[in-house]
């Protein structure tokens, strides 16, 4: 009988006073979007055919590449649909099998954020431990218990969501679902999705956030104690960069997650844009980031385009 309480589907209304310029809007989408498909197809597949690359540090690589190609594919295509004026029709059970897959894909992609400080960690200040430590074994597992950290958070949503009335309340100000999103159109009492997901952005990104900086923090610590002015520079080179794709990651989504909650006074259009930021410029950037300025990624990439 409670079916009858969930509408068919939603109208996603892309952003909100905008609405004249999504077509122009759609053009840096579409182009970042093939970018982040092609930058990470490519690591992918230099990682997995090249077994000189079978290391945990390439590894992380090649899961964080899948996590970006599952983040960016899960939401920009509906995104440029509604752009485009194509569809702004989702079903409801489409609706939230969308929000479950971005959230599970933005959690892993966190814990192998994570991971990768972690290694970078043990291979600059703990080197003589690190072959023995992160093992390819020790990294699979490390996968598994990121995906498996993942479904264990975002599981309980689809539960939490499925139970709420929603009154024919249809319009979504967005350009794809969201937990929050989704919740805000109910017709009852959200407190426990609030509180609940509250918990969990501070349990899970939000405490990754403080462990990669403090892994860094660590790293860079060890690497003012080196006497050659060149490896300094080299490596603040290399941790800058990385640091500034992880605040490029988590910024823009804890700004989405927070104003949901207290954000009230935020204009609706920022919301939107930031929120669609995180699943667009990482996984642009984390391929020439990570991927292009790593050396043997880079050579092998050479000699395959020559």
């Amino acid at each position: 009988n409670r079916t009858s309480f969930h509408p068919a589907s939603f109208l996603l209304q892309g952003i909100p006073g905008l609405e004249g310029l999504h077509l122009w809007l759609s053009i840096p989408t579409c182009l970042m979007y093939i970018l982040a498909l092609l930058g990470n197809s490519a690591l992918l597949f230099l990682i997995l055919l090249d077994r000189n690359l079978h290391t945990p540090m390439f590894l992380f690589l090649a899961m964080l590449a899948g996590a970006d190609l599952a983040l960016s594919t899960s939401t920009v295509p509906k995104t440029l649909s509604v752009l485009w004026a194509l569809s702004q029709e989702i079903s409801f059970h489409a609706c939230l099998a969308q929000m479950f897959f971005v959230h599970v894909t933005f959690i892993a992609e966190s814990t192998i954020l994570l991971a990768m400080a972690f290694d970078r960690y043990m291979a600059i200040c703990r080197p003589l431990h690190y072959p023995a430590i992160l093992t390819t074994a020790v990294t699979g597992r490390i996968g598994l218990a990121a995906l498996g950290r993942a479904l264990c958070v975002m599981v309980p949503t689809i539960f939490l969501l499925e139970r709420l009335p929603y009154c024919g309340h249809r319009r979504m100000p967005h350009t794809y679902c969201e937990h929050m999103g989704i919740a805000r159109l109910a017709c009852a009492p959200i407190g426990v999705n609030i509180w609940y997901g509250l918990t969990t952005t501070l349990l899970s990104p939000g405490l990754d956030v403080m462990l990669i900086s403090t892994s860094y923090g660590l790293i860079l610590h060890a690497v003012f104690q080196l006497p050659s002015r060149d490896a300094k520079l080299k490596a603040l080179g290399t941790c800058g960069a990385h640091f500034c794709v992880i605040l490029l990651f988590y910024l823009p989504a804890l700004f989405s997650f927070f104003a949901h909650r207290f954000g009230q006074g935020i204009p609706l259009h920022v919301h939107v844009l930031l929120a669609n930021l995180y699943v667009l410029l990482p996984p642009m950037l984390n391929p020439i980031i990570y991927g292009v300025k790593t050396k043997p990624i880079w050579e092998r990439m050479v000699r395959l385009l020559s």
